[in-house]
C-alpha cells in the first residue's frame, strides 16, 4: 500500500535498537481510494540470507528472523536487514523492512511477528482511513510465504497446532508457488484452513533461493541479475558468504578485466 502524501524521512531500520524502535509505515496507504476492496497488507518472514529477485517478486513487509534462529549460512541480523532495505530501495515504491524481529533477543515465532503487525497497524496507528474520509477501517494482515513453508507447516510435529491455528484461523496466509513443490501434498493435512490459504501461481518460474546464491559465491561465481546490484556491493565490502573472509561477489567480468 503506497503512501502518497508527505511524511517524515523515516530511521533506517537497519540502525535501529529495540531503544528507538520505530515502525515502519512511511509507505502505507493511509486512506482507500476504492471502497470495496479490502486494504490488506502481506508479511513475508523470513531468513533473507541473502535476499533474492525471487524474494522481491513475492513481497510487501520484509521481517527478517533475530540471530536467535541459528540457521546455517544466516549472516548477523544487522546485515541482513541493510541487504533488505537496500533491495527496498532499489527495487520497490511500497516494500518496507521492518527491523523488530531481529532486535529481539531470542526466536519470535512467526505468529507473534503477525501479531506486532497487527498491533502496529491497527491499534497504534488506527488502521486506515476509509474513502469517504471520515469513517476507519482495520487492515487485513496476512502472511505471504513460498510452497516451502507451507510444507513444512503441513508436516506433523513441525509447528505448534496453536500457532498453525493462529495465523491460518485468524490471519491467513499467501502462498506463491515454487518450482519442484507439490502443492496438494504442500495442502494436505491444512484443509481445516483452507478457505483462508491462496496459492499465488508463478507465471514465471524461479528456482533462485538463497542456499544457491550463498554457494555461487563460495564458488567465486557471479551472482549477477540474481540479486540486486546494490546487494552485491554490500556483500563484496562486507565480505559476507566467503570461506576466507575475502570478498567474492563482484562481477566475473569485471574481475577479469582488473587482472
Amino acid at each position: 500500500m503506497t503512501n502518497e502524501a508527505a511524511v517524515p524521512v523515516p530511521l533506517l531500520a537497519s540502525v535501529m535498537t529495540l531503544e528507538n524502535y520505530r515502525f515502519p509505515s512511511h509507505r502505507l496507504r493511509r486512506q482507500q481510494t476504492d471502497p470495496d476492496r479490502i486494504p490488506l497488507v502481506l508479511v513475508a518472514c523470513g531468513s533473507f540470507s541473502p535476499i533474492t529477485y525471487l524474494h522481491l517478486r513475492m513481497f510487501e513487509n520484509l521481517s527478517a528472523v533475530s540471530d536467535a534462529y541459528k540457521k546455517a549460512g544466516l549472516a548477523e541480523a544487522h546485515h541482513r536487514v541493510r541487504m533488505c532495505e537496500l533491495a527496498a530501495e532499489e527495487t520497490s515504491s511500497w516494500l518496507m523492512v521492518d527491523p523488530w524481529e531481529t532486535l529481539q533477543p531470542d526466536y519470535t515465532p512467526t505468529a507473534k511477528v503477525l501479531d506486532h503487525f497487527e498491533y502496529e497497524i491497527n491499534h497504534v496507528l488506527g488502521g486506515i482511513l476509509a474513502a469517504d474520509g471520515v469513517t476507519r477501517k482495520p487492515v487485513k494482515i496476512m502472511l505471504l510465504a513460498g510452497a516451502d513453508l507451507i510444507g513444512t507447516m503441513s508436516t506433523p510435529g513441525v509447528w505448534a497446532e496453536k500457532d498453525l491455528d493462529h495465523i491460518l484461523g485468524n490471519f491467513g496466509a499467501m502462498i506463491v508457488e515454487r518450482s519442484g513443490t507439490d502443492m496438494e501434498e504442500a495442502l494436505a493435512n491444512l484443509k481445516q484452513w483452507e478457505d483462508n490459504i491462496h496459492v499465488i501461481t508463478q507465471m514465471v518460474q524461479n528456482n533462485v533461493s538463497s542456499t544457491k546464491i550463498r554457494l555461487f559465491l563460495k564458488r567465486d561465481m557471479s551472482v549477477r541479475y540474481l540479486i540486486p546490484q546494490s546487494v552485491i556491493h554490500y556483500i563484496d565490502e562486507n565480505r559476507l558468504y566467503t570461506e576466507d573472509g575475502e570478498p567474492k561477489s563482484k562481477d566475473k567480468d569485471k574481475q577479469r578485466a582488473t587482472n
